[in-house]
């Protein structure tokens, strides 16, 4: 069982950046596959990014590519995005989830096996 708390999100205003980050518990965090997800109201839950246990990471959603960055501190048991050049069509629920094992391309959340509670973040405009 692994248990993940996200924290980072809040307003900004376009152009500004934030930094997520997701706690795990447990001892076995490093051998985790990671991602970052959002859903915004009304629309389905989308994936954003993912970083493999190695530290690999797949390829970024288009919509936040060159501007968002994932990485992970397995020492830490902690993921992060940084989130530079903040748009409005950035305002979701970012959510942090763990996939135990490896994956060719974990970027649907049914690959996924545990979530954060999510953390909001709004960019106005």
């Amino acid at each position: 069982q692994v248990q993940l708390v996200e924290s980072g999100g809040g307003l900004v205003q376009a152009g500004n950046s934030l930094r997520l980050s997701c706690v795990a518990s447990g001892r076995t965090f490093s051998m985790y596959t990671m991602g970052w997800f959002r859903q915004a109201p009304g629309k389905e839950r989308e994936f954003v990014a993912a970083i493999r246990s190695s530290g690999g990471r797949i390829p970024y959603a288009d919509s936040v590519k060159g501007r968002f960055t994932i990485s992970r501190d397995n020492a830490k048991n902690t993921m992060y995005l940084q989130m530079n050049s903040l748009k409005p069509e950035d305002t979701a629920v970012y959510y942090c989830a763990a996939a135990p094992g490896r994956y060719i391309a974990p970027i649907t959340p049914p690959v996924y096996d545990y979530w954060g509670q999510g953390t909001q973040v709004t960019v106005s405009s």
